[in-house]
């Protein structure tokens, strides 16, 4: 575990411009090893100093904006970073997990499966919009009628737990692995629960059932794996070559098959593509496969080239 300065740096370093951190680090430590050296004087024990110190340099995030010469105001000062706090949070997942669910649910029961993809795109952009709208406008009533919301002060026990250089945080490996597990969790589970119904009421698979004798347990595992190279990664907290290697591994372990087996026609159900009309006609299936193809394929290329670009930073 770093030591508090180290956190307390790290904290402020990231949110400075790049050209301007090795100087910032250096002024940041030798400022407060003065301060810290002045209250040992005093008879402060270092532990006790160090948190005094820290505690009265305040919130890292307006330290760096001042570095950087940045106002933390959008409507109002009082409540910036709690409202930037909130909008990242919501922005993060409320507006895909909208969209996801609209285009499942106008894949499965609506008139116009083919359109399935463009509605939920167009539900998660007007649920971003509103939820940004929404929380401003919050917020700006807040600030201006001087609601108090009796947020706690800012104290030195909410510093990462992570070094500087740290690019993979707890919230990034978390999210990853709530996917992975989702996905997981998906592939049985449409064997049994499409919400598809066959003309009888019974329930269609999305997923050509004939792939349960190999390739699906096959991707499960694919799958698995990943969400231990994702433990891997927030525990190593850079991106390191060997990462990178092992990421590439997976990465086509997972794509390849299913690039196959849309491109052979034996990745959906067949029963699954007669029951809609608009999906059964060749030309739309190919276009589906061609978006699902180009889709993984432009996935696999960015997660790839991303992670050789931190790891390269990192040596460099």
């Amino acid at each position: 575990m770093s030591s508090l300065t180290d956190r307390y740096l790290a904290a402020t370093l990231r949110a400075v411009p790049a050209a301007r951190r090795e100087e910032i680090a250096t002024e940041l430590r030798g400022s407060i090893e003065d301060m810290i050296d002045g209250r040992r004087a005093e008879g402060r024990d270092p532990a006790t100093a160090e948190r005094e110190v820290l505690t009265e340099l305040g919130n890292p995030a307006q330290l760096a904006a001042r570095y950087a010469d940045r106002r933390l105001q959008l409507i109002g000062p009082t409540y910036y970073l709690a409202w930037e706090r909130l909008m990242k949070l919501l922005l993060s997942f409320v507006p895909a997990t909208v969209g996801i669910v609209v285009g499942v649910l106008e894949a499965t029961d609506g008139e116009n499966p083919g359109g399935a993809i463009g509605e939920g795109i167009a539900t998660g952009l007007q649920t971003a919009i509103h939820i940004a709208f929404w929380v401003t406008l919050v917020f700006a009533v807040l600030e201006r009628t001087n609601t108090s919301l009796n947020l706690p002060a800012w104290t030195v026990d909410q510093l990462p737990e992570d070094h500087v250089n740290r690019q993979i945080t707890l919230v990034d490996a978390a999210a990853a692995i709530g996917w992975l597990v989702l996905v997981i969790a998906y592939l049985p589970l449409q064997h049994f629960r499409s919400f598809v119904p066959t003309d009888d009421g019974g329930n269609l698979p999305l997923l050509d059932p004939a792939l349960w004798s190999f390739w699906l347990p096959f991707l499960m595992a694919v799958l698995a794996v990943n969400v231990g190279l994702e433990v891997a990664k927030y525990r190593a907290g850079r991106w390191t070559w060997p990462l990178v290697a092992a990421n590439i591994v997976v990465d086509l372990a997972f794509a390849v098959p299913v690039v196959w087996l849309m491109w052979t026609d034996r990745l959906l159900n067949p029963a699954f593509v007669n029951r809609w009309e608009w999906l059964s006609r060749e030309e739309n299936l190919n276009t589906i496969a061609t978006i699902v193809i180009a889709g993984t394929v432009l996935v696999v290329l960015w997660d790839i080239a991303d992670s050789a670009i931190k790891a390269y930073r990192n040596r460099h």
